[in-house]
């Protein structure tokens, strides 16, 4: 019999806050948290903002020592599962920590480190280089970093699989708990992506959004005028855990996670199908997984990038899997705030998912001016709305086709 999964606790690290509070307060203010980049000079490039996080001292949390052998993506991982792991409440009394995991993605790891190093190399030769570049870059020293910090030896791993590396990682953490083999996993993504180079190739792939005069109305989902995404950073963090479990220790159970479907559409490594096949298919998935009607979908926090193909397609995906219903669907992006978090995509959005599970308010789409016939669904446009959402779903679709749907349902104890 597979056993139930909940939601206990969550932490972020977010461009729109460092807390999941103070994250969601501004989303629910529809408060954009893109702004020109600070990280690195950007007078070369076309383009001159990003979602960075804010007010981030590694240094002060870690120790000055500590944080020069970690990335910024590592960083933000800590900190957001510091958050989570003390909201959940999950290591006091006596939890076996052998039966406790950690499945945390990110597209790139440390790729900024390993940009960083390669310059130390090219002009102060390898005597220099710094001796923790290697587990600097790796996508799976978050996660096996964490594990250290709390003695968890339970299932350990990073999950890549682009831009649905955030959603995946909690679907494949929802797996490992139903299955048996933990009670509890710390799931979630973490990226830190704005450097030169990732910029620049996005630059010239015109992907993302050229509104240098604007940068928080930059990101327009569903919008008719829309002109691409924007690159963001951050993490968040969900703490799953079985049930029961739960239940012994008297926690708080926030929502719970009720379906996942995954698949890939081996078509394109950066553009989706035209026919939405993979998302139609990813959703269609979690759907029969949780064991529900499409009709029982009350709202979904789309991929919604703000590029002129995803929107499209995503809406029409939409549509075929819930039908006629899908025009009684509330749905919204959180990304027209936030920006594109890459690997921790998914999870910020997962993080939404379950707030608005737990307060009955829809956080708005931001920058909604001129409606778009091909997208002409309930995006919520501009401002927040309450609404009583008992099933929540959240897309989420990468390059290369990778597609990833997550369900989570209002916790009833009955």
């Amino acid at each position: 019999m597979n056993r139930r999964v909940v939601v206990t606790g969550m932490g972020a690290v977010t461009p729109v806050g460092n807390t999941v509070e103070e994250a969601w307060n501004n989303l629910k203010a529809g408060v954009s948290g893109i702004a020109p980049i600070t990280n690195f000079d950007t007078s070369d490039f076309e383009i001159n903002f990003a979602g960075e996080v804010k007010n981030f001292d590694a240094s002060a949390l870690f120790g000055k020592k500590e944080a020069r052998r970690l990335d910024r993506y590592t960083h933000f991982a800590m900190e957001s599962s510091r958050q989570a792991i003390e909201d959940s409440g999950l290591l006091k009394n006596g939890t076996d920590r052998s039966r406790v995991g950690l499945v945390i993605g990110s597209c790139v790891g440390g790729l900024s480190s390993v940009l960083e190093q390669h310059e130390v190399l090219q002009t102060k030769g390898p005597s220099r280089v710094n001796p923790f570049t290697i587990s600097m870059m790796l996508p799976d020293t978050a996660p096996a970093r964490i594990a250290i910090d709390y003695n968890l030896t339970g299932p350990n791993m990073a999950v890549v699989t682009a831009c649905a590396t955030g959603t995946d990682t909690l679907g494949e953490a929802f797996e490992i708990i139903r299955r048996g083999d933990a009670d509890a996993i710390i799931a979630g993504g973490s990226e830190a992506v704005i450097n030169p180079l990732i910029m620049a190739s996005f630059q010239v792939m015109k992907a993302i959004s050229p509104n240098n005069d604007n940068p928080a109305g930059a990101c327009r989902p569903f919008d008719l005028n829309r002109d691409g995404f924007v690159m963001s950073e951050g993490s968040v963090v969900l703490v799953l855990e079985e049930l029961e479990h739960a239940q012994k220790r008297h926690a708080s159970i926030l929502a719970e996670v009720i379906g996942y479907g995954t698949c890939v559409e081996a078509y394109h490594l950066a553009a989706p199908r035209e026919d939405g096949l993979g998302a139609i298919t990813a959703m269609s998935r979690a759907i029969a997984k949780a064991g529900i009607e499409p009709h029982e979908i009350d709202y979904v926090n789309t991929h919604g990038t703000g590029t002129r193909l995803n929107d499209k397609v995503e809406t029409m995906a939409i549509k075929d899997v819930l039908g006629e219903h899908a025009y009684d669907t509330i749905i919204t992006s959180s990304k027209s705030m936030t920006g594109h978090l890459f690997g921790a995509a998914g999870a910020i959005e997962a993080m939404v998912c379950v707030k608005t599970l737990t307060d009955g308010i829809i956080s708005p789409t931001i920058n909604y001016e001129t409606p778009d016939p091909e997208c002409d669904l309930d995006c919520t446009p501009n401002e927040a709305r309450h609404a009583d959402v008992s099933v929540a779903m959240s897309n989420s679709f990468g390059l290369g086709g990778h597609n990833a749907t997550i369900l989570f349902r209002k916790y009833n104890e009955g």
